[in-house]
Parts: C-alpha cells; sequence; structure tokens
C-alpha cells in the first residue's frame, strides 16, 4: 500500500534535531519505507541527516510517501507528531 499526505510543520523552530529525532524513532518503529519531501527534494524519513538536510522551518510543507503493509498506521502516527507540534509549545 502507498499512502501520500502533505503536512505542514507547526511548531515554531521547524525540523532541528530534537523533533527530526522524534520523527525517526517513531517512523523506525513501522516495517513500511518512509520518504520525506520538501521542494522536490526527496529523504528517507528514518535519517535524521536526511531531514535535517530538508530545512524545513516553520510553514515549511512536507510531502511525506509512505510504501508497505503499515503505512496507514504509519501515516495517522506521524501525521499527529508533526501536527502535535513535536511536542513543542
Amino acid at each position: 500500500m502507498t499512502l501520500t499526505r502533505e503536512l505542514q510543520i507547526l511548531n515554531k523552530a521547524g525540523i532541528h534535531a530534537r523533533p527530526a529525532a522524534m520523527f525517526v524513532r517513531l517512523a523506525s518503529k513501522f516495517q513500511s519505507d518512509i520518504f520525506v519531501a520538501k521542494d522536490g527534494e526527496k529523504v528517507n524519513g528514518k535519517s535524521i541527516m536526511g531531514l535535517l538536510m530538508l530545512a524545513a522551518g516553520p510553514g515549511s510543507r512536507l510531502q511525506l510517501e509512505i510504501v508497505g503493509p503499515d503505512a496507514e498506521k504509519a501515516l495517522l502516527e506521524i501525521e499527529a507528531l508533526i501536527n502535535g507540534r513535536f511536542g513543542e509549545v
């Protein structure tokens, strides 16, 4: 199964080291391949360095592509993490 979704980064600092680590920790729980793209650059969502290279600041729009047997569950949990502002106030 392949699912795609565009999500906006809502936390004030964007994706820096802590949110990137949270994203990768969550993404790594799933069997599915998880890709994140911004402005045409696509990276492995299970790579901290890849996510940081996107330089996704506040308000950035990311395109998620999740391919695999648990894609639906992965999308729901990743969407909740991003929409929850990575736990930042």
